[in-house]
């Protein structure tokens, strides 16, 4: 990848305030919109989520699933786009990875805080097993977790 398309995929990662998530709940896919941060040092993405909501029955330990982040642009042909895919983990409550993950979950959601307080939501890891960035026309890439983690870190740096 080209330094260029590795600033834009450390734009699309900081820009983009939520993440189409793709699940399979009771057997059918569902997709559902959520907030997210980037743990850049596992490689993984972070989002909390209430077990009042749909998505949250496909997200048990282990589950499958695909999430889309996507950037801006006036041609709907040159949107810059990051597709993801990857395994759920379930962080226990408590734990220091927990700790951790919200401590990274709030540095970028600070708004969020409010929902630690609530029984009903979990704190999740979407590992990242492949990943393909759209940078534009014929400028696609398929990424690495170490990619990310550059892609991430810059983002927390700019």
């Amino acid at each position: 990848m080209n330094d260029e398309d590795q600033v834009l995929l450390s734009h699309v990662l900081r820009g983009s305030p939520v993440l189409a998530l793709g699940v399979l709940v009771e057997g059918r896919p569902y997709v559902g919109q959520l907030p997210f941060a980037v743990w850049a040092e596992r490689s993984a993405l972070l989002i909390h989520v209430s077990a009042l909501a749909r998505h949250s029955r496909g997200l048990a330990e282990g589950a499958p699933f695909s999430a889309l982040i996507g950037g801006e642009g006036e041609d709907p042909f040159q949107i810059p786009r990051l597709s993801v895919e990857g395994e759920v983990h379930r962080l226990e409550r408590g734990s220091p990875e927990y700790e951790e993950a919200r401590a990274v979950f709030l540095d970028r959601l600070p708004s969020g805080s409010g929902h630690f307080a609530l029984g009903d939501f979990a704190l999740i890891e979407l590992r990242l097993t492949k990943a393909r960035f759209v940078a534009g026309f014929a400028r696609a890439y398929n990424l690495t977790a170490s990619h990310l983690r550059q892609a991430a870190d810059e983002s927390r740096a700019s």
